[in-house]
């Protein structure tokens, strides 16, 4: 297995802030939001917003209409992350699908443990199905926001609402419980994520729920009716059996899904477009995916990818 040296050069970044239960949680927090201090993606107009009763930053493309809209949860194992953290990488995505985003500011564990989070996401997700539609309409997300994606899918399809037009999982944190076998057998592979630190997550967020509750580790929730999911990894990543089980069981339940497991990629390499070659090619499949699912809205123009 080959990567390419702009890679091996961002792992080797990405070990040194490895995380962990040992760091203080407030400074872990000041340190994802500083991500925000590098020159957001051009060709967007970036506005704080709310949506859903939540915080959130929108990023909307200033040469043309919008083809269709983003709604990105983002990661951090619950306790973690902001739209600050997050914006890049969702207008990055937006970019390519020809999209605006919204980035949604939802409650933290473990001052606002499960079903904190859900709530606000899908207060969101209703907030913005009644701007956009369903064909217009796409939800992607990363680990902790992969999860929120899917418990959402599940709680609005349960009452009844409409489905997207897809969903975009990066990383997916799917089964709290932490069974999935590479868990272990990555546990020294992975440059980013320690399994002791998932633990501690895990437990933040579940407030003494069980952590294979289908509510809070959507990997054993029923998951028929869902829209066409996208979910992409990498081989080296503790949760990878998180992302082959996922898909496993969608494909079981009748979802059209596809798995896209890269070589030698860690936990939400796509993070690291467009200076990897590897997290560049993967956006823009996504976008691919994403323009695949869903129309062009009326009033906008096509856009090239």
């Amino acid at each position: 297995m080959t990567i390419s040296a702009r890679a091996r050069l961002a792992r080797r970044a990405v070990a040194r802030f490895r995380l962990s239960p040992e760091v203080d949680l407030d400074a872990r927090r000041r340190a994802f939001d500083r991500v925000d201090r590098a020159p957001r993606p051009r060709r967007l107009d970036y506005v704080d917003a709310e949506i859903g009763g939540r915080p959130a930053i929108v990023a909307t493309p200033s040469d043309g209409e919008p083809e269709r809209h983003l709604l990105y949860v983002h990661g951090g194992g619950y306790m973690l992350g902001s739209p600050r953290s997050h914006i890049a990488l969702a207008a990055r995505l937006a970019r390519r699908a020809g999209a605006s985003v919204s980035v949604i500011d939802y409650r933290l564990a473990p001052e606002d443990p499960f079903p904190a989070a859900i709530e606000d996401c899908l207060a969101a997700y209703r907030a913005e199905m009644a701007t956009h539609g369903p064909r217009h309409l796409v939800l992607a997300g990363d680990s902790a926001g992969g999860n929120a994606v899917l418990a959402t899918l599940v709680a609005a399809r349960d009452a009844g609402d409409h489905m997207p037009a897809c969903a975009y999982l990066l990383s997916p944190w799917t089964d709290l419980s932490g069974s999935g076998a590479t868990m272990h057998t990555n546990a020294g592979v992975d440059p980013m994520l320690e399994p002791r630190f998932i633990a501690s997550a895990a437990a933040a967020y579940a407030g003494g729920r069980p952590l294979d509750d289908p509510a809070l580790s959507p990997l054993f929730a029923d998951l028929s009716g869902l829209p066409p999911l996208l979910v992409q990894c990498g081989t080296d990543e503790v949760l990878l059996d998180d992302s082959v089980r996922l898909a496993e069981r969608a494909a079981g339940a009748g979802v059209d899904v596809s798995l896209d497991v890269r070589d030698g990629m860690w936990h939400v390499y796509q993070a690291f477009t467009p200076w990897v070659p590897e997290a560049t090619s993967a956006l823009i499949d996504a976008a691919v995916f994403i323009r695949s699912c869903s129309p062009v809205a009326a009033g906008a123009q096509p856009q090239p990818a």
